[in-house]
């Protein structure tokens, strides 16, 4: 295939070049305001098997289905579910991914196999510009390897995919920089599948106390609900501020990733702040882009502090356990 092209997103004809690729199977990696996506026709099954191909996915994983206006949502999954109207009102476009009944529209690749599609509205220009000039829905994961550190920008997206795609499209830094919560109305109860951009709170004055899929599926509902997922090739280890002693040997090439600034990172060989104030909001938009720095440095581990598991530091720390490949010394009250 070659290396990908990269558009800048304002360029006139930008769009409308990967609306093309879009209409004619291809793939094109483009921002959406949580991560970078990598997009083919949703109800193209052809296409969509060179998403799996390209990310080496499971075909197991479903993927999320993008449309560009609420009002197209019937004709891909069945909101009939009394709290749909209210919940996309609210927060569409926007980090909310709504499970439904799938329609006949979609095929079961996109859903792998399951009855149920997972849909949203994405809350960002240049999405929205290509899902309709493309004028049909998108489905996209994360424009990334699978199972590797999402990314929140197109250098992101070409470091792993720029030979596997036909076109990134640059709209700059995601605004969110974590992926969308996932809420399955399929259930007797409203069911969060995965934290995400739209923090629990937000949504239960409208549901009402929600459920969290607690068990990890052999057969996955949702994306992101895999026990390895979000990954640095570097092992990664969550460890209170207080046990940062536990960081291994003086021998050790050892990165710091914290909410706050340390109190004491001597020994470190880098070190990265997520939020220098603990703001929950700057601290998930700096998350990823923040581990690809330390995962880029050839080091023997990286240590990762909890950030307060409130609001966004929810979807936070599900990414951190997930990425997490080694035994992490947590006591409970971190729980």
């Amino acid at each position: 295939m070659g290396t990908a092209p990269v558009r800048d997103a304002l360029e006139a004809s930008a769009v409308e070049e990967a609306a093309g690729i879009i209409r004619r199977g291809g793939l094109v990696a483009f921002p959406t305001e949580t991560v970078y996506g990598l997009g083919a026709d949703a109800c193209n099954p052809e296409a969509v098997a060179r998403i799996f191909e390209a990310k080496a996915r499971p075909t197991f994983d479903p993927l999320i289905v993008h449309i560009s206006d609420p009002a197209v949502a019937s004709q891909y999954g069945d909101f009939s579910h009394p709290l749909a109207p209210e919940l996309i009102s609210r927060f569409w476009p926007g980090p909310l991914t709504l499970v439904v009944n799938k329609t006949e529209r979609i095929p079961s690749i996109v859903t792998a196999g399951l009855d149920t599609v997972a849909i949203r509205n994405p809350a960002h220009p240049v999405a929205l510009s290509l899902i309709r000039e493309s004028r049909c829905a998108i489905a996209a994961p994360s424009a990334n390897l699978f199972g590797r550190v999402s990314p929140t920008d197109a250098p992101h997206v070409a470091e792993q995919l720029a030979d596997r795609v036909d076109l990134i499209l640059d709209g700059g830094a995601c605004s969110v920089g974590i992926e969308s919560t996932i809420l399955d109305l399929t259930g007797s109860k409203p069911t969060i599948l995965r934290a995400g951009g739209v923090p629990p709170e937000a949504l239960e004055p409208f549901t009402g106390p929600l459920a969290w899929s607690t068990s990890e599926p052999a057969r996955p509902l949702a994306p992101g609900q895999l026990p390895r997922h979000y990954g640095t090739l570097t092992p990664l280890q969550i460890l209170p501020e207080n046990l940062l002693s536990r960081r291994g040997s003086g021998i050790e090439r050892v990165g710091l990733l914290c909410f706050t600034s340390p109190k004491d990172s001597t020994g470190f060989v880098a070190v990265e702040v997520l939020s220098d104030s603990g703001d929950l909001r700057e601290a998930a938009v700096r998350l990823f882009a923040a581990l690809r720095r330390l995962d880029s440095l050839g080091l023997d581990r990286l240590v990762a502090t909890p950030v307060p598991e409130q609001g966004l530091g929810i979807a936070i720390m599900d990414r951190l356990r997930r990425c997490a490949t080694l035994d992490s010394d947590i006591p409970a009250a971190y729980e």
